[in-house]
């Protein structure tokens, strides 16, 4: 159902095909609208088609030029409140799809002073099936800059206390058990590796989305868009958001698959998982701190207990951790979603761009809070990390490699039995000995 001419009612531009989806999908989450990135790419799509359209004698000049300044409009966030489509919703995103087709020709209409009709003149030559992909992906180019950013920033924290604990030992520990000693420059410049190869991941992930399936309108063919439609927007898109956006060699391909959205979320899950290991090796670290690890203190950002006097949480290392079972969960809704697109279109896109930039808002809020609220008051200086530190094999290591395995075996287990006051010990023969 579509108007033939669009109109507006008070200060209202969106029209019938919105209210229905607001009608047909309550709002239980973020509106489209609320996805203010998205929006703007959404119009961006607009703007360069009605360009191109023009080109082709599609549209006339006079509304090629309103369309281009009411997009342009909706870029500049002119027009935020006319955007109340649910952002998760049925239909592959033909309901934001024709909010945006609504809201545009209404207020193209008011600039132009003539009839703009939101499917015969801001949708020509395009689909929902191709705008809101090639939406979907300029939005997520766009906003995987932020946790790609926080992880590197986060790996930055890390460095500096490796610098500024470099000569500090601790005790190592395999299996949870006393193993050798390490640094702990060491071990925070393993931190930072790692979270900078999972940054490196995620961005290159995203490359993928480059191409962009504009031009293949409903399943991939380019129907009812003239020859050369699809090089000459993504060259437009190109032009307006100053990424190497081309064409999808195969937009049959690009349309029917989103295995790229499935490596974004895979990496965006790993990255999560990378950060919560190391979160949680830091509140291990410091537990206690008279009964636990104690090795090493970290701030101490609010009271840990409301009945306990002075007991302090690791309340960061717990919020990172904690957001990274939410990113995983959300890997996982990519994942199904990616595998239940059937035929010659996957219409499961709304979830997968609801998910993935949840995952990024996640991912963002964990390393940056991680970093300021905790690895930079990050101390090695816990009350037991030099007694746990005498507990280090290296020495007996050493004398292996020098004397062999067993002879070093019999030399600890002597010393272990001459010291009063250790601990239960069973040897591999199953005899007990004390340290």
């Amino acid at each position: 159902m579509t108007t033939d001419v669009h109109t507006t009612t008070g200060d209202r531009l969106y029209g019938p095909q919105t209210e229905l989806g607001v009608r047909n999908f309550p709002l239980r989450g973020r509106a489209f609208g609320d996805l203010v990135p998205f929006v703007r790419n959404y119009a961006l799509v607009k703007l360069a088609a009605a360009r191109v359209n023009h080109t082709h004698g599609v549209l006339d000049e006079v509304r090629r030029d309103a369309i281009v300044a009411a997009c342009q409009e909706i870029v500049d966030g002119v027009h935020p409140g006319q955007f109340p489509t649910p952002l998760v919703h049925g239909g592959g995103g033909t309901t934001a799809n024709m909010n945006v087709n609504e809201v545009v020709a209404a207020r193209a209409a008011q600039i132009a002073g003539v009839a703009v009709h939101p499917n015969d003149h801001v949708n020509a030559s395009q689909s929902t099936n191709d705008t809101y992909p090639t939406a979907m992906a300029l939005t997520l180019l766009e906003l995987v800059d932020a946790p790609v950013a926080a992880l590197r920033e986060l790996a930055a924290a890390f460095d500096r206390k490796a610098e500024e604990f470099d000569g500090v030992e601790h005790l190592g520990r395999t299996c949870l058990q006393d193993a050798v000693s390490l640094t702990a420059g060491d071990s925070h410049r393993g931190h930072a590796a790692a979270l900078r190869r999972v940054a490196d991941g995620l961005r290159e992930a995203a490359h993928a989305l480059h191409e962009v399936p504009i031009g293949g309108t409903a399943v991939g063919t380019g129907i009812g868009a003239p020859d050369g439609f699809a090089e000459q927007a993504a060259a437009e898109l190109a032009e307006l958001t100053g990424r190497p956006v081309a064409a999808a060699p195969n937009r049959f391909d690009a349309m029917s698959h989103m295995d790229p959205y499935a490596a974004i979320a895979a990496a965006g899950s790993r990255a999560a998982i990378t950060m919560a290991k190391i979160a949680a090796d830091i509140r291990l670290l410091s537990a206690g701190p008279q009964g636990g690890f104690g090795d090493l203190t970290i701030p101490a950002v609010q009271a840990g207990s409301s009945i306990m006097p002075t007991k302090v949480n690791p309340v960061i290392p717990e919020y990172v951790m904690q957001l990274g079972y939410r990113v995983r969960g959300q890997a996982l809704t990519v994942d199904c979603a990616v595998a239940d697109g059937e035929l010659e279109l996957n219409v499961m896109e709304p979830v997968v761009i609801d998910a993935l930039t949840t995952i990024f808002d996640d991912l963002t809020a964990a390393a940056e809070t991680f970093a300021r609220r905790c690895v930079d008051g990050l101390a090695w200086d816990g009350p037991h990390r030099e007694r746990n530190l005498a507990g280090a094999l290296d020495h007996w290591v050493e004398l292996s490699a020098a004397e062999g395995y067993e002879t070093a075996t019999t030399q600890l287990r002597g010393t272990a039995t001459t010291q009063p006051g250790g601990t239960a010990t069973t040897q591999l023969d199953g005899t007990a000995t004390t340290r």
